[in-house]
């Protein structure tokens, strides 16, 4: 793997190294890690790469890497969201797999190319949606897929987080706040294409529905920002099924407070970050069950994902390991897909919610489809 991005001061890009590595099947052993030199090869030193491995510009590093006979096979993407295309071009047209940090791309159309390029280039392209790499988000799909809940009758996520609750951005000192609040590099929206994507994928990941209508209100709370800090919006799915999405970046006090809790005819599931090798599943007409990560009654997919027994806490780093983990297989294998891996269609979908949200709030609210979006 050669990375691009998660230099000095970066949170995301040394997660996705410890990642990618955690089980082996993958070794970093290039990247451009900042755009700053002295940075990129400060990175490279502390992560052990010989210094001709490190590059200055991420254009030179993939077409010297591709031109190795043993440099990289996949590029992790790990920088802002408006570079994230241009380095999956590059990349998928080197002939390299790609794999991307949340959002696809900074716009609707650059995640239609996106698509485009995917499907062309005969490589895989993966995104790091992590939550769908928890084994007990893995179980709630697979227990709505069995149809233990009976038809959907609602979904409702909610992701809150309150670490922008003041203009932390302003004082230049805070990069993360910096370019997630930066409209020239974080695209149209804020805490929309920041978390709110999280939301909508976990959403559709686990009921197996797609959204099909949303009415959205975003709002930029804290004075001055660019970009919204806060969602609210109605959700249709496909068949009916009502919906409710929050996200927020100004909820003082909490911390990451993703929750997803999904409705059928005969119980309800009720997952949370915040105690993620758990699962709640509220029966009608039974008792409450309490299911935790590890235990041998549950399903092959969810087992798959866990590394220690039940009772053995496992979090952050070990669900994207599992994102890490499936698609280097598929990589090994030659598969034309990464199973349960969100692809170039999920990061067409990720971008169509975004812009479909932020045009139904600026439109008062007004319902508006992501049919054309499959």
């Amino acid at each position: 793997m050669a990375l691009v991005g998660g230099g000095p001061g970066a949170f995301i890009g040394p997660v996705h190294r410890m990642a990618a590595e955690l089980d082996g099947a993958i070794e970093l052993v290039a990247g451009a890690f900042s755009r700053d030199p002295k940075k990129s090869r400060a990175a490279g030193e502390m992560w052990g790469l010989p210094g001709e491995r490190v590059y200055d510009d991420w254009r030179a590093m993939i077409a010297a890497e591709a031109a190795r006979d043993d440099g990289a096979e996949l590029v992790a993407i790990v920088t802002p969201n408006h570079l994230h295309l241009p380095i999956a071009r590059a990349a998928l047209q080197a002939g390299l797999h790609v794999i991307s940090d949340k959002p696809a791309t900074a716009t609707l159309a650059e995640a239609q190319e996106l698509r485009r390029l995917a499907d062309a280039a005969g490589r895989l392209f993966g995104l790091t949606y992590t939550y769908t790499g928890y084994p007990m988000v893995r179980e709630a799909r697979e227990i709505v897929r069995r149809g233990d809940l009976g038809a959907l009758r609602k979904v409702v996520v909610e992701y809150s987080q309150g670490w922008l609750a003041e203009a932390i951005e302003q004082g230049g000192d805070n990069k993360q706040a910096g370019w997630r609040t930066n409209p020239e590099e974080a695209g149209l929206g804020g805490c929309i294409g920041d978390i709110g994507v999280h939301a909508f994928n976990i959403a559709e990941f686990v009921s197996g529905a797609r959204v099909a209508q949303l009415s959205a209100q975003l709002s930029r709370i804290v004075p001055g920002r660019a970009l919204d800090d806060d969602c609210n919006m109605l959700l249709r799915f496909e068949g009916g099924a009502p919906g409710v999405l929050i996200a927020s970046q100004v909820a003082a006090g909490d911390r990451n407070g993703l929750r997803l809790r999904v409705y059928g005819e005969t119980g309800g599931l009720d997952w949370s970050h915040e105690q993620p090798d758990r699962l709640t599943v509220n029966w009608l007409a039974r008792p409450t069950q309490v299911l935790h990560a590890g235990a041998p009654y549950l399903g092959a997919a969810s087992l798959a994902a866990t590394r220690l027994p039940t009772g053995h806490p496992e979090g952050f780093i070990e669900a994207f390991a599992n994102i890490y983990r499936d698609f280097a297989a598929a990589i090994v294998a030659g598969a034309p897909a990464a199973e349960g891996v969100p692809d170039a269609l999920e990061g067409l979908r990720g971008m169509a919610f975004v812009e479909r949200a932020v045009a139904s709030s600026l439109n008062d609210g007004a319902w508006t489809s992501l049919e054309d979006f499959r």
